[in-house]
C-alpha cells in the first residue's frame, strides 16, 4: 500500500473508533407521563391527567388551578410527594404515579 493510502486508512479507522466511543449515555428511566395520583385523606384517586387533578385539588383546596397545574408538572418530573393542603379529611397530596 502506498504511503497515502495507509494515512487515509488510518485516519478513518480512528475516526471509526471515536465515532463509536461517543454514543450518548442512556438516560434513567423516567415516568413522565402526564399522569399523577391525588390524595385527599385515606382516599387516593390513581393515574389523573395533571390538569385534571389540578382542578380537584383546587376545589378542595380552595385555591388557584395554575400554581396547582406548575407543581403537579413538578411531582411528575420529579417523582416527590407534595402536600397542597391539609383538610378536615386530611392532606391533600400529589405523587407520581
Amino acid at each position: 500500500m502506498s504511503y497515502g493510502r495507509k494515512t487515509i486508512v488510518t485516519l478513518f479507522a480512528g475516526a471509526a473508533l471515536l465515532a463509536g466511543g461517543a454514543t450518548p449515555a442512556n438516560a434513567a428511566t423516567q415516568n413522565q407521563d402526564g399522569l399523577v395520583n391525588v390524595a385527599i385523606g385515606d382516599i387516593t384517586i390513581k393515574d389523573v391527567n395533571v390538569g385534571v387533578a389540578a382542578q380537584i385539588v383546587a376545589q378542595v383546596c380552595g385555591v388557584k388551578v395554575g400554581p396547582v397545574a406548575v407543581l403537579g408538572v413538578a411531582v411528575d418530573r420529579s417523582g416527590d410527594t407534595r402536600t397542597v393542603c391539609t383538610t378536615d379529611a386530611g392532606g391533600v397530596t400529589l405523587t407520581q404515579n
